[in-house]
């Protein structure tokens, strides 16, 4: 099985990505723990904080240790990705996966190029219509609420029958269902499940009160 099927198959089982925002190799394997303990298996560190590249390392080293006391397998990734340097800096520190805010054809065709799989953000018709000429059949739509929210996905997804869409940015628990109700959004990212007043404070079990919620509520949304 292909890595881009893996990420399909556990985002079919619980198509939530929460986004791990640490800087801190112990503090994003903890975080890591607690959400694979709320059963959301496909976890996106965002390239933003010092030390982020670290924590990747950490959680990819960690992997069968947070696996065995879980019991799910972690599928990895490295978000906020802005230039190729960093793409292949993840890679190499274990990311599975890469998530970028816009599309970026530099980036987007070496991960293709290394089969590794890769979702450029989108926000119009006209970026949508690029990944899509590129060969990309999966992006990320972001900001997902500034960019038009639920009407616009459901506006390019008429238009885009072969893509699928992950929509980050202003997405929380109160509007989860909405999106996961449309057909062609494979998964949601979000970091409404990694407080960081609760991350701060060590509460790894309201961590995995927020997956569980989540992944509740896209069983109620998916039937």
């Amino acid at each position: 099985m292909s890595q881009a099927d893996r990420i399909s198959e556990a985002l079919a089982a619980a198509p939530v990505v929460p986004l791990v925002d640490s800087g801190d190799a112990e503090e994003a394997v903890a975080t890591g723990r607690a959400l694979l303990d709320g059963g959301l298996a496909v976890l996106e560190v965002v390239l933003r904080r010092p030390g982020a590249l670290e924590a990747v390392r950490a959680m990819a080293e960690r992997r069968a240790e947070i696996e065995q006391e879980t019991g799910l397998r972690l599928i990895l990734g490295a978000g906020t990705v802005l230039t190729l340097d960093q793409a292949r800096a993840a890679r190499d520190a274990g990311a599975e996966f890469i998530v970028s805010p816009g599309l970026v054809e530099e980036i987007a065709a070496w991960c293709m190029d290394e089969g590794l799989p890769v979702f450029p953000g989108t926000a119009t018709a006209g970026e949508v219509q690029r990944a899509y000429a590129m060969g990309l059949r999966t992006v990320k739509f972001f900001p997902a609420a500034l960019a038009g929210g639920v009407p616009m996905l459901s506006a390019l997804s008429s238009v885009f029958g072969a893509m699928r869409f992950m929509p980050t940015g202003g997405i929380s628990a109160a509007n989860l269902h909405e999106y996961l109700a449309l057909p062609r959004v494979i998964a949601c990212g979000g970091s409404w499940l990694t407080p960081a007043e609760r991350i701060a404070a060590g509460d790894w079990a309201a961590v995995t009160r927020l997956a569980d919620e989540a992944r509740d509520i896209a069983r109620t949304a998916r039937g």
